[in-house]
């Protein structure tokens, strides 16, 4: 199988269409994000505009990529170019949680430094304006990667309802800080800046922290979580079963957007019908599509009885 593709998939050019719009989208956020935070003095503004600014450096280099992620498999690369995508998300939530340290630092050195006085409803406003923008972003990205599936796309959109969640959650929090003015905890406010940068960053970090870890296990080529497992398993026995297969061991393992699964199975028969083996792999491969689009499944016979 040739690894030059004549021809662009749709699910190719669909994909580079929802990374181009997030990434023209990211420069525009990021610029007017900067101008804000270096005019309002705003830590938390500045926050998000350095996690967005690292994130558009992993789309450029997706943009680049994306290719090699739709090239098929040959026997000089048996798993394709699938775990380079594994590859780049894990760059991506390693930046991400230095960034996060980085800026969490100086956010804590300003914060026993004496904190800021900054403009609450004005950062409220500018943080709104940001957050309905970026639902705009977010529900056109789902609505055209409704048809696809993509590990990159989804790591987009979930950065995306982060920003969604982190720029409403801003623009609320500081509202109330407005509120605090005439109360017992109005001297928190040199402080509040800093306090919600901080609550976000430790808020962003687990989930960093969660994907790099399911990164690692597939580029290790280590099983999928046991949930995906288990659902591998209920909906090829009752395939198997028809065909009195005997499944005897799963191996199972995901590159990047795509899951790999070898069913190892014996029969208590002399004989095996090449045709029954053809049929069952057939409907293995249908019924896991439904539920992981871009699974690659075949039957393995067992022969160590034999």
């Amino acid at each position: 199988m040739s690894l030059h593709a004549s021809k662009k998939s749709p699910e190719e050019v669909l994909e580079k269409r929802i990374l181009l719009l997030s990434f023209l989208s990211g420069i525009c956020f990021v610029i007017v994000e900067l101008f804000y935070a270096i005019y309002s003095h705003s830590q938390s503004t500045l926050m998000d505009a350095l996690y967005d600014a690292s994130e558009l450096v992993f789309i450029v280099l997706l943009l680049f990529f994306t290719p090699l992620f739709h090239m098929p498999v040959s026997e000089k690369h048996p798993y394709g170019f699938f775990q380079l995508e594994s590859v780049f998300i894990l760059i991506k939530n390693i930046m991400l949680i230095s960034v996060t340290a980085s800026v969490l630092t100086g956010v804590i050195e300003k914060l026993f430094s004496g904190g800021s006085n900054i403009d609450k409803g004005q950062v409220s406003l500018f943080q709104m304006i940001l957050g309905f923008a970026s639902l705009l972003i977010l529900l056109i990205m789902k609505l055209m990667s409704k048809n696809i599936s993509s590990p990159t796309v989804k790591a987009e959109i979930l950065g995306w309802k982060l920003d969604v969640c982190y720029s409403l959650g801003m623009s609320f929090a500081f509202f109330i800080a407005m509120q605090l003015k005439h109360t017992p905890l109005a001297f928190l406010s040199p402080y509040f800046d800093q306090l919600i940068a901080i609550v976000i960053m430790l808020f962003m970090i687990p989930e960093s922290i969660k994907m790099l870890l399911e990164t690692f296990r597939e580029l290790l080529l280590f099983s999928p979580d046991q949930e995906t497992v288990d659902q591998i398993k209920q909906i090829s026995e009752g395939i198997l079963k028809d065909y009195a297969f005997t499944p005897v061991f799963y191996d199972i393992s995901r590159t990047g957007r795509k899951m790999w699964v070898a069913i190892y199975f014996h029969v208590s028969a002399e004989t095996l019908s090449v045709q029954n083996v053809r049929e069952a792999n057939h409907k293995l491969n249908t019924a896991l599509m439904q539920s992981f689009p871009d699974v690659c499944c075949e039957l393995v016979l067992d022969t160590a009885d034999f």
